[in-house]
């Protein structure tokens, strides 16, 4: 593994165990003697978790696809600067629940700005801040909402309607197929211990860490 730390993203609709899969995937790299640093989107430092709960509480309208757009890319902004970039320059495993992919289907494919305008605006948070790995959850929106819905984690976006969320399914499928060698798709639906082995495999291998 090179001095500058491998950043890997978790991406996925609503339920689809993104946060469940990284504290597996943590877990994992620190009983093999890995530094890692956990963090999530949008959060991951104080003033990116005030923003953090501005985009999730309150009703579906809340805010217009642009106003998330600019209310995340600040909270991106403070997160790469005080988090990310330090833990990587240090040489640490960066994992993060949701990045700039989810952006870009969220705000850009289902919300309706487009990746052009999404991506334009990203550009400079994302310097030395890009995923070099994505672990994409694929889950039948229904299914994701639905487990949502059983732990009691409903907010803004889950309010949304299924059609929505049909959108944000396809837009994510759409980016892996644009980039298939970055963000690699796994089935969701698998045991969430099978799911983490595959998921531990492809990550092992593609840096080059020692298991």
């Amino acid at each position: 593994m090179s001095a500058f730390g491998p950043f890997i993203s978790f991406e996925g609709g609503e339920g689809a165990g993104k946060s469940t899969q990284l504290r597996l995937l943590a877990s994992r790299l620190e009983s093999l003697g890995y530094e890692v640093v956990a963090t999530r989107e949008p959060g991951g430092t104080p003033g990116a978790e005030a923003i953090r709960r501005l985009l999730l509480e309150g009703e579906a309208g809340r805010w217009s696809p642009l106003a998330e757009l600019y209310l995340v890319l600040a909270a991106r902004s403070d997160h790469v600067e005080r988090v990310i970039r330090p833990a990587r320059t240090r040489g640490a495993l960066v994992l993060c629940d949701r990045f700039h992919d989810s952006t870009r289907v969220y705000q850009g494919l289902a919300g309706g700005l487009g990746l052009q305008l999404v991506d334009r605006l990203q550009a400079p948070v994302l310097a030395m801040a890009k995923p070099e790995l994505t672990i994409l959850l694929d889950l039948d929106p229904a299914v994701g909402l639905a487990r949502r819905a059983h732990d009691g984690g409903a907010g803004r976006f889950e309010a949304r309607d299924l059609d929505f969320h049909q959108r944000v399914r396809r837009g994510f499928l759409e980016l892996a197929r644009r980039e298939p060698a970055r963000i690699r798709v796994f089935d969701a639906t698998l045991p969430p211990q099978v799911l983490a082995e595959r998921i531990a495999r492809e990550v092992l291998s593609r840096f080059g860490l020692k298991p």
